[in-house]
């Protein structure tokens, strides 16, 4: 028999998460070779974790990153079984390393999709931790937004990592990218986005299936009000088009009351402030992530 130390077993432990005695029976089985333990103990960890892979996993983070040069930024979204896990250092670092991975390779979401190499190489990651710590747990999602000239991101994390939001600004005149205004400007609407959760930027870019859906809606609903019997068809297609309107406006962004005075909207606060900077100011994109949404 193999001469197995305190100190191998306690190694092997701090290694892979597992049990004491785990390891020094893996230790045992492997006769002392500590590369055959460790593959033994996630092999048997791994098991372990398939075994609850029906398990829903409802409770996570989402981690959000910006490059240091401005140019990118990622969200990714790690999801597991339990709120204890979700706040485990190990669970939350994870997701930065992945991030930070993404970032540092230029990666895009293409590159990272499914089915890709890269993306294996990352969930890699997720299944050695889900080995060690014994709980279902996936790498959700990965949102990559990239800024070309002109453009400034802006991230926001809510409360405990729930929410990750990114948003993309422009400007015509590069000096206002720079301008505390704006730069206050672009963090109050990431704030805004991850309190408003606006299904789109503008109307455009609704799809339009959509739009017909919540159309027909809003007529079933007017159909079985007895205030409107009887009123002429044009009047009814005009009470239909403005609560059509009113819904869009309220899903959005650029025509939603602005988190910081919702007498405004976002578009006139955009407009307001490009006008105190001399520049044309705009959204160019966001992102919005919420765990388990």
């Amino acid at each position: 028999m193999a001469n197995i130390s305190a100190q191998d077993v306690k190694t092997l432990r701090e290694k892979t998460g597992a049990g004491m005695m785990e390891c020094k029976n893996a230790l045992v089985e492997c006769g002392g070779d500590f590369a055959k333990a460790e593959k033994l103990l996630k092999e048997k960890g791994l098991a372990a974790v398939e075994k609850r892979a029906d398990r829903a996993t409802k409770e996570g983070k989402v981690a959000v990153k910006v490059k240091s040069s401005g140019e990118a930024a990622v969200l990714v979204e790690m999801v597991t079984e339990t709120d204890f896990v979700a706040k485990n250092p190990d669970f939350i670092a994870l997701g930065g390393a992945i991030a930070d991975t993404v970032l540092d390779k230029g990666y895009t979401e293409k590159d990272i999709a499914p089915d890709s190499k890269a993306y294996a190489e990352l969930n890699n990651k997720v299944m050695d931790l889900a080995t060690k710590i014994r709980e279902n747990m996936s790498l959700r999602r990965i949102k990559v937004i990239k800024a070309g000239a002109g453009e400034y991101l802006s991230s926001y994390i809510h409360g405990d990592g729930a929410i990750g939001v990114v948003v993309k600004m422009a400007a015509d005149k590069p000096e206002a990218l720079k301008d505390p205004q704006f730069t206050e400007l672009a963090h109050n609407l990431a704030l805004h986005v991850a309190w408003a959760n606006p299904a789109a930027l503008d109307r455009e870019k609704i799809d339009p299936e959509y739009i017909k859906e919540n159309t027909e809606i809003f007529r079933k609903q007017m159909e079985t009000d007895e205030s409107l019997k009887g009123k002429p068809e044009k009047v009814l297609e005009g009470i239909l088009n403005g609560k059509v309107s009113k819904f869009l406006k309220s899903i959005c962004l650029l025509d939603q009351g602005y988190i910081k005075d919702e007498k405004l909207t976002v578009s006139q606060v955009l407009k307001d402030t490009g006008k105190a900077l001399g520049a044309n100011i705009t959204v160019a994109d966001y992102v919005y992530l919420k765990v388990g949404v």
